[in-house]
């Protein structure tokens, strides 16, 4: 395939994931907006953003992160040169990934009865772990589901797996939106409610993707074929967990520093906590603000361009223009979403979390912000880093970011017990640690990456369009600051709307208005549907 092909097939594979991302991420967010009214920033937010990070970490790593990174360059290989063969695996490897997530959640689920059994009484702190309890078999339900839109994604259908998502959040809505009709109606006992209403949605995606592959897919049981390539598989798997998990891995010690109020007590060692019950709660509402750049468009790059990345392995000049086409693509949105995010975060958390109907205190929104500004600065390495990494292993090569990655998790534990403990910043601390963990990672894996192919990434014309996108970055901040210094100060939260409506519309416009006019490549390249 041509490299102009090569490039209107991503360009399409883009839009098709960012769109249904984008109409994912706009349902999660009304998700949010309903479940932080109904659960604000307190005790009941905190447990159940706990409950749901688990078997939401199950999902990044073992469905659509590194099982998934493990399995679709032998699966796309496969596919291309033994059809047979790679029905074989693929039935192997959904078996293996059920049977593997149900053993792990039965492990966890065992864990957590026994400390309920031996721990001391405290309702709060029986009230989250029964909660996590309960969430916990969504865990391998959403993996099979993930796995099942890799295997789509090797077949060039991308569409079903981006809307995955799409059925979780209108499940909980649908069962969310009631509580606002009841009188009376309790927080705590509506978390039970919401957390039936996830593992439905588990149940309903594996059923859609299975529907999507028909046709597609010849399951077998005689899978015998399939042992090499399984073997492969796993032996890239321990390597991969580590190096494409850093972000979860990180995220969930932020969730464990977090919850430490709440499942242990308010002290440590004798001394005040520096965190309290709030900060799970504020650090999980907040963290889905800036991950919905971070899915729209940066993560579904790395998505659209991993299963071309491994099929281009063998051919040097195609896979790397497929790369660098990949780090303009995914810095032409992430940079301005890193420094627009940033600049609007009062804005953001202000009106999406608080306002009608509750939701966020005045303190909850300020320490709001704070954790945004924080996680809003490294957007852009957390963008590139999944491209980075799926880069490594579409070459075979799952070593160099498991190194990498594990100076990762030991750098971001050690910052957030420094800022934790020796700064005033609370839980922006924790998103302060991830942020400058991934910027370092983001740094050190392309240079790795070019001693590993022997060529220079950022050659000259890619030099030009990562120019061009910074400067237009900086137009854009500049509009934005010259706005907010204009408008009067904001009183109510209808003030706040106007002011984030007339800023972010602002920005936005003066960005892609300018790339337009300018003729900038990265926007041409996405709304590019036919080769000339």
């Amino acid at each position: 395939m041509s490299a102009s092909a090569h490039r209107l097939a991503l360009g399409r594979a883009v839009r098709v994931v960012s769109s249904l991302t984008l109409v994912s991420r706009i349902a999660g967010l009304v998700r949010d907006l309903v479940s932080v009214r109904i659960f604000s920033d307190g005790v009941v937010g905190s447990a159940f953003a706990a409950a749901f990070a688990i078997p939401n970490m199950f999902r990044r790593l073992f469905g659509e992160g590194a099982l998934s990174a493990a399995f679709i360059p032998e699966y796309a290989r496969l596919s291309k040169d033994d059809p047979g063969v790679a029905d074989a695996f693929g039935s192997l490897t959904i078996a293996l990934v059920a049977l593997v997530t149900l053993g792990m959640t039965a492990g966890i689920e065992i864990a957590l009865a026994i400390v309920l059994a031996t721990a001391p009484p405290d309702p709060d702190r029986v009230y989250s772990l029964a909660l996590t309890m309960f969430l916990l078999p969504y865990a391998p339900l959403v993996c099979v589901a993930a796995m099942l839109a890799g295997m789509l994604q090797v077949h060039g259908r991308f569409a079903p797996g981006a809307a995955m998502p799409i059925i979780l959040n209108f499940c909980i809505i649908a069962v969310a939106a009631p509580f606002f009709f009841i009188e009376d109606a309790s927080a705590r006992q509506w978390a039970w409610f919401i957390g039936a209403s996830v593992l439905v949605s588990g149940v309903l995606q594996i059923a859609w993707s299975l529907a999507a592959l028909r046709g597609l897919v010849r399951w077998k049981r005689g899978v015998a074929a399939a042992g090499a390539p399984a073997r492969r598989m796993l032996l890239r798997l321990g390597p991969v967990l580590l190096g494409l998990g850093t972000l979860q891995v990180n995220a969930l010690v932020d969730t464990l520093i977090a919850m430490w109020p709440n499942w242990v007590g308010p002290t440590i060692f004798g001394h005040p906590y520096p965190l309290d019950e709030a900060s799970n709660g504020i650090l999980f509402f907040t963290q889905r603000l800036y991950q919905f750049p971070l899915g729209v468009f940066g993560i579904a790059v790395a998505t659209a361009i991993f299963p071309s990345l491994s099929r281009a392995a063998d051919d040097r000049d195609s896979f790397i223009d497929l790369l660098r086409h990949g780090v303009r693509l995914s810095l032409f949105i992430a940079l301005p979403a890193s420094v627009g995010l940033a600049l609007v975060s009062r804005d953001v958390v202000t009106v999406l979390y608080s306002g009608p109907g509750g939701g966020f205190s005045d303190e909850g929104v300020m320490r709001g912000s704070a954790v945004l500004v924080a996680y809003s600065v490294g957007i852009w390495a957390y963008s590139l880093n999944q491209l980075w990494t799926r880069s490594f292993y579409a070459l075979g090569d799952t070593r160099t970011p498991m190194n990498v990655a594990l100076l990762m998790v030991l750098l971001n534990f050690t910052l957030n017990i420094a800022l934790v403990f020796l700064t005033p910043l609370r839980e922006a601390a924790l998103a302060w640690a991830t942020a400058a963990a991934a910027i370092v990672q983001c740094l050190a894996l392309p240079v790795l990456l070019s001693r590993r192919i022997d060529v220079r990434l950022i050659d000259l014309p890619t030099r030009g369009g990562l120019t061009r996108i910074f400067v237009l970055t900086l137009v854009m901040l500049g509009v934005v600051v010259g706005i907010q210094y204009l408008l009067p100060r904001p009183q109510a939260w209808q003030d706040w709307a106007w002011r984030l409506l007339i800023t972010a519309g602002s920005g936005g416009l003066i960005y892609l208005g300018m790339a337009r006019l300018l003729r900038i490549d990265e926007l041409s390249w996405l709304l590019q549907r036919s080769a000339r």
